[in-house]
């Protein structure tokens, strides 16, 4: 089992909104926090920044690596998609990425933008309660676009294809998770018949389900079979969904830790997902139930140095100061660490160990934004990278799974839940 792996970026601590591999995962696409995307390539373990990507004039939102027509596409704030293809370039005669415009009709910002399986389309999710199916026109030389709008009512953040590149999973602020049919005649063969559904006209609504306390959808995705959904939400819950028993048949995991933005699946009984405390929780489970089942992170990582045996079971501040809050808020009594008469108290807020900083026991020092497939196949994914506002990305070993203690693994369920 290998160690989390910290790639080497040269790009000092800024923000990582999106990343994207390339097939060989010997180039990586980064969105640094603007309307730019720098491409790193490997040169043995080292990392250099080569072409930049400067078409979109507002920050940059999600990007996709299409791994057989290795073409990248990306979405912004500024409404827009391009997708950038190695091109010749006629008056130097070098290779370049060439952008193409895509017409979305949309009148706010893109959010999540994600290739078919088959690459024929993607995806582009969108503040205008919509989501763009694209594909090619030859004749204009072109990506147009079909929304899907009804029934969403807010923004959509997250988007996922179904293994027959016709079903799409999304969710939004409107504290939905939705299945949606993309099918296009013109484009798409007529798909199988699954749990889904049979019959799947364009924006055929195949599953509708609310968060369980009324939180935003923040991440989606399907089982490796396609035949299972996963949602995470802004209430700290995970749920997956197996339609095959009916459509209120739910799993939902109730969390102690922050919320998790971003999700992937590894095997059919197995999730990474991550979000705001800082690292990759692992979710494991069937028919019969799911629980967490620990973290790939060993929790001895503070601010990037090996923190010991006492490290904190969970990615917050391990400080006085958390645990005052922490104290006040589940047990109702606060124990401040020091106090205006007491040697070195000064008043304010108590510090760890009686320094003046806090440290996080975690490899990310800040949100995950972002957690995706790096090594292996749908169902037998050996490594997942993530990225984060700490402007780290990392490589973990899905085998590499430490259990989180008693603190941590209060979020726990042993059956199906019904709604």
């Amino acid at each position: 089992m290998a160690a989390p792996q910290v790639l080497p970026l040269p790009h000092g601590q800024i923000p990582i909104t999106s990343h994207a591999f390339n097939a060989d995962r010997s180039q990586v696409a980064v969105s640094l926090n603007s309307n730019d995307v720098t491409i790193f390539h490997r040169q043995g373990q080292e990392w250099a920044a080569g072409e930049t990507l400067s078409e979109h004039d507002k920050l940059i939102t999600s990007i996709d690596w299409a791994p057989n027509s290795n073409r990248i596409v990306t979405s912004s704030q500024d409404r827009n998609a391009y997708v950038w293809s190695l091109t010749p370039d006629p008056q130097t005669g070098t290779t370049i990425w060439k952008p193409t415009l895509v017409l979305l009709r949309i009148n706010r910002a893109a959010t999540f933008v994600r290739w078919s399986p088959n690459e024929d389309k993607f995806a582009v999710a969108s503040g205008a309660r919509a989501i763009a199916i694209c594909s090619f026109d030859p004749e204009g030389d072109w990506w147009v676009s079909r929304l899907l709008k009804k029934p969403i009512r807010s923004t959509v953040l997250s988007l996922d294809w179904h293994p027959n590149n016709v079903l799409l999973a999304a969710g939004s602020a409107d504290m939905k998770a939705r299945v949606l049919s993309a099918y296009i005649k013109d484009v798409d063969k007529r798909p199988a018949p699954t749990v889904w559904g049979e019959k799947l006209p364009f924006n055929t609504i195949c599953g509708e389900y609310t968060s369980p306390s009324g939180g935003w959808v923040h991440s989606v995705g399907f089982s490796p079979s396609g035949d299972v959904l996963a949602f995470t939400s802004h209430d700290s819950t995970i749920s997956i969904v197996y339609p095959a028993h009916g459509p209120n048949a739910i799993h939902t995991i109730k969390l102690t830790h922050l919320p998790l933005v971003t999700l992937t699946w590894t095997r059919e009984d197995e999730i990474i997902a991550a979000g705001h405390d800082c690292q990759p929780f692992v979710f494991r489970g069937g028919e019969a139930g799911w629980e967490l089942a620990g973290t790939l992170d060993d929790n001895k990582h503070a601010g990037g140095a090996g923190a010991g045996a006492g490290a904190s079971p969970v990615g917050r501040l391990s400080s006085a100061a958390f645990t005052t809050f922490r104290n006040a808020d589940t047990r109702g009594f606060a124990s401040m660490a020091s106090s205006p008469t007491s040697p070195g108290g000064s008043g304010g807020l108590p510090s760890a160990g009686g320094g003046g900083e806090s440290e996080i026991f975690t490899l990310h020092q800040n949100t995950i934004t972002e957690v995706r497939v790096y090594e292996g196949v749908p169902g037998d994914v050996r490594k997942v990278s993530t990225s984060g506002v700490d402007g780290k990305l990392v490589v973990w070993d899905v085998a590499n799974v430490s259990p989180l203690g008693a603190a941590g693994l209060s979020g726990k369920l042993g059956g199906m839940h019904i709604r």
